[in-house]
C-alpha cells in the first residue's frame, strides 16, 4: 500500500525539522574533452536515447580514485561545510550501483576514511535515484532515533565503466562523488520525498554480465519523461506547491533528449533548470548533490530558495524531492 493509498496526506517531512546543511563533491583528476562528437558512430537507439550529445567534457576515475576514496573526499567536504566534526555523524548512507562490491559494503570503510569509523554506515542502490533514496532513508532514521542528529548521504559513481568503450554512450557517462549532510533543526528544509518502483519496466535499462555494459531501450525517454512528470505532479499535489513557486529545478540529468522533453512538459524556464551535464556528463546518483555543491559554493542558490529534484533510474525507479536550501 502506498503512502497516499494509506490515507496519509500532506508533505512527509515538513514538520520533522530536517535541513540539508553541508555540501561536498569530488571529481577525478582526469577530465576528458569530447573533441569530435560527430565522429563517434551511433545506432538508432543512441539517436533515440542520447539525441544530440551536448557533453563537452567528462571525468574518468583512476585505479586509486576508488568509490570509497571519492566518497570520502566528497563526504569530508560536506561535513566541513556543515561545520561539524566527522565524529558527530550518527549515520552514513552511501549510494553506488556502478561498481558495487560483494562484501564488505563501501559505507563502513568510507566512514573510517572520513574519520568516524564507529558511525553506522551502509550502502544502498536505486541506480540514478540513489540520492533521493539515500535522503529518504537518512530522514527516516533521524526521525525514528531520538538521539541521532546528523546523517551524511554520499553518492559515489564510476559510470564510465558501465558503457562499451568507443560507443556513443561513452561520451555522456562520467565519474564523480557528491555528498550532503542532513541534520535535525528548528527549520523545515526537507519538505517531501516521493519514491516509486515498477518492476514491469525492468527491461528499459539493463546492465548484463559478463561485461557489465549498460543497454537501454529506444523508449527510455518516453518512460523517463512520463515518470518524472508523474512524480513532480504527485509531490506538488501533496505539498500544495505550484511550479511557479519553485525557484530551481535540479534534476538527475539523463540525456539531452530527456532534458528537453522534461523542461517542456513541466514548463520550466531554461534559467531555472540547473544541470552541469555539459561539463560533467551523467554521473548517475551523484548528479544532484554535485550540482548543489557547485551552485551553493558559487552563490547562485540563496538561503530559503525552494528546489525540486526529480530523478529516474534503472529498476524502474522514479521520484522527486522538494526542499529549501539553508
Amino acid at each position: 500500500m502506498s503512502y497516499e493509498q494509506g490515507g496519509a496526506a500532506g508533505p512527509r517531512w515538513e514538520a520533522a525539522g530536517l535541513v540539508l546543511r553541508g555540501f561536498g563533491l569530488y571529481y577525478p583528476e582526469e577530465q576528458i574533452v569530447n573533441s569530435d562528437v560527430a565522429a563517434v558512430p551511433g545506432n538508432e537507439i543512441d539517436a533515440s536515447v542520447l539525441g544530440t550529445v551536448s557533453v563537452r567534457s567528462r571525468h574518468r576515475s583512476s585505479e586509486t580514485e576508488t568509490v570509497q576514496y571519492m566518497a570520502a573526499e566528497a563526504g569530508k567536504a560536506a561535513v566541513k561545510d556543515a561545520g561539524l566534526e566527522p565524529t558527530e555523524l550518527d549515520l552514513l548512507v552511501l549510494s553506488n550501483w556502478t561498481t558495487p562490491p560483494f562484501t564488505p559494503e563501501y559505507g563502513p570503510e568510507v566512514a573510517a576514511l572520513i574519520g568516524s569509523p564507529r558511525t553506522l554506515a551502509f550502502d544502498i542502490s536505486g541506480a540514478c535515484v540513489g540520492f533521493l533514496h539515500g535522503v529518504q532513508t537518512a530522514a527516516a532514521y533521524l526521525h525514528c532515533v531520538p538521539e541521532a542528529r546528523h546523517a551524511l548521504v554520499v553518492c559515489s559513481e564510476q559510470f564510465s565503466r558501465r558503457v562499451r568503450p568507443g560507443s556513443k554512450g561513452e561520451l555522456v557517462t562520467s565519474d564523480a562523488a557528491g555528498a550532503v549532510v542532513l541534520s535535525k533543526s528548528d527549520r523545515s528544509g526537507l519538505i517531501d520525498v516521493v519514491l516509486h518502483s515498477d518492476g514491469s519496466r525492468a527491461d528499459v535499462i539493463r546492465v548484463a554480465a559478463p561485461r557489465g555494459w549498460i543497454r537501454s531501450q529506444s523508449s527510455l525517454p518516453d518512460h523517463a519523461v512520463s515518470s518524472i512528470v508523474e512524480s513532480c505532479a504527485e509531490i506538488l499535489r501533496r505539498t500544495g506547491v505550484t511550479m511557479d513557486e519553485i525557484d530551481w529545478v535540479v534534476p538527475h540529468p539523463g540525456t539531452d533528449v530527456v532534458h528537453r522533453r522534461v523542461r517542456a512538459a513541466l514548463a520550466v524556464p531554461e534559467e531555472k533548470f540547473i544541470v552541469n551535464f555539459e561539463t560533467r556528463g551523467n554521473t548517475s546518483s551523484a548528479s544532484i548533490p554535485i550540482v548543489l555543491a557547485e551552485e551553493i559554493a558559487a552563490g547562485r542558490f540563496r538561503p530559503g530558495d525552494l528546489v525540486l529534484s526529480p530523478a529516474i533510474g534503472a529498476g524502474w525507479y522514479s521520484g522527486a524531492m522538494l526542499y529549501r536550501i539553508y
